[in-house]
């Protein structure tokens, strides 16, 4: 029932049927509604009850307060619980709401073997309360994903710490897009020489491990004393950026359809630039008539990475498709509308979405941009020597196709943006 807008209403009555002793229900996916404080409370009466036989709960992109942590850290250290996987991906959850949670998943009653956090933006207390449900002789917990969050070393560094611990049985452990560098494998490995007996899969994609920190897991899988067979270090792809070798994942073709008469395409549609000229492009209905922006022939799928430099003002944007293309209200320009998200590259690198500012910072003229579209996740980034630098990190769930998009001032010609 995901994305299905359910009421308080209609979560009670579906609830009462979960507690039911007739119901033999075993997965329930409230994921995208908009459930308040109240709902979730019935929803943990509903899953404690003992005639209740729910195994998967998802609730990802559900607000999640900490009055709502509260209740499902109460589900959690049930006794009559069932509850195996829980899903509350892709929340801002605050560092008391996962402490809330750890407190549950440390209970002798709990029976969660597998809990996925993924793009919760967890901060170093959130890591310093999984590390106790590592290390917790009592944690039932065999697979945790944590990825798409921006962990750092020094959120690696904590949570290597419950690795380490003898008690530790966490089998699968995903931390996939996390900016973690050689510093953060360095302390996996020594996590993993110190309790080796139980990690069986990491998966480190989407980090920036370095020479050094490759060589230490790889290293590892060698070792007989390791128990990890699967170690992922590389994106799902065979392009990546890498220091001193760039390597791209996507290949972005211009759409001439929705190219319009003030930009001018050149280098094999590699290069778009504003121009006071107008240009030989016949109408088309998919062209952006009064905004100076195109988009991308060729949609997205799974993760994609791509750099532009950029000169003059210049966004750069994804977009669904469906975005309107006539006339000059916000509903056509990216990053106006709940259809877009951009990066304005020249006024402090700011990134929009749907008429709201949420980050900035110093100007770069290369820019770069990554998309989880199955995680739901998209990130902007400015690029100085090599090294990526956050700017912004969306959480949401992509319900169409996603497609990069280029943007330009009305009054600023002759600012042009090229596809690395």
């Amino acid at each position: 029932m995901s994305s299905c807008n359910v009421s308080e209403e209609g979560c009670e009555n579906l609830l009462s049927v979960v507690s039911s002793q007739s119901c033999s229900l075993r997965e329930l996916d409230l994921s995208t509604n908009s459930l308040k404080a109240s709902a979730v409370k019935h929803l943990s009466v509903a899953v404690e009850s003992p005639h209740a036989k729910l195994n998967i709960l998802r609730l990802n992109i559900c607000e999640l307060s900490e009055e709502n942590c509260k209740a499902l850290s109460s589900v959690l250290s049930s006794q009559s619980s069932s509850l195996t996987e829980l899903d509350l991906s892709i929340r801002n959850l605050q560092a008391s709401g996962v402490k809330l949670l750890s407190a549950g998943l440390q209970s002798l009653n709990c029976k969660l073997n597998t809990l996925r956090l993924s793009g919760c933006n967890l901060s170093e207390r959130s890591c310093e309360a999984l590390c106790s449900v590592l290390s917790s002789q009592s944690s039932s917990l065999r697979e945790l994903d944590l990825s798409n969050s921006d962990l750092q070393d020094s959120g690696v560094k904590l949570l290597s710490t419950g690795l380490k611990s003898s008690q530790s049985a966490v089998e699968t452990l995903s931390l996939s897009g996390c900016l973690i560098r050689e510093e953060g494998c360095t302390s996996l490995a020594s996590a993993l020489s110190s309790n080796p007996s139980h990690l069986r899969e990491l998966d480190l994609s989407y980090n920036h491990p370095g020479d050094s920190g490759m060589k230490l897991l790889s290293a590892g899988l060698k070792d007989p004393g390791w128990r990890l067979d699967t170690l992922r270090v590389e994106p799902a792809g065979v392009r990546w950026l890498t220091p001193g070798l760039r390597k791209y994942s996507c290949q972005l073709t211009i759409d001439t359809n929705t190219v319009n008469t003030k930009l001018q395409l050149s280098d094999n549609n590699r290069k778009v630039k504003l121009v006071k000229e107008v240009q030989s492009y016949p109408d088309h209905p998919d062209r952006f008539d009064v905004h100076p922006q195109l988009l991308c022939r060729d949609g997205l799928t799974g993760r994609c990475y791509w750099e532009v430099e950029c000169r003059g003002w210049v966004n750069i944007s994804v977009s669904y498709r469906s975005i309107r293309r006539k006339g000059r209200s916000n509903d056509c320009g990216f990053g106006w509308n709940d259809q877009s998200w951009h990066l304005f590259c020249t006024r402090g690198n700011q990134v929009w979405h749907n008429s709201r500012q949420f980050s900035s910072s110093c100007v770069s003229n290369r820019v770069a941009v990554y998309v989880d579209c199955p995680a739901g996740t998209l990130s902007f980034y400015r690029v100085s020597s090599d090294t990526l630098i956050h700017l912004h990190t969306f959480n949401t769930t992509f319900t169409q196709t996603l497609y990069p998009g280029i943007g330009f001032d009305f009054n600023h010609h002759g600012s042009s943006v090229s596809l690395c």
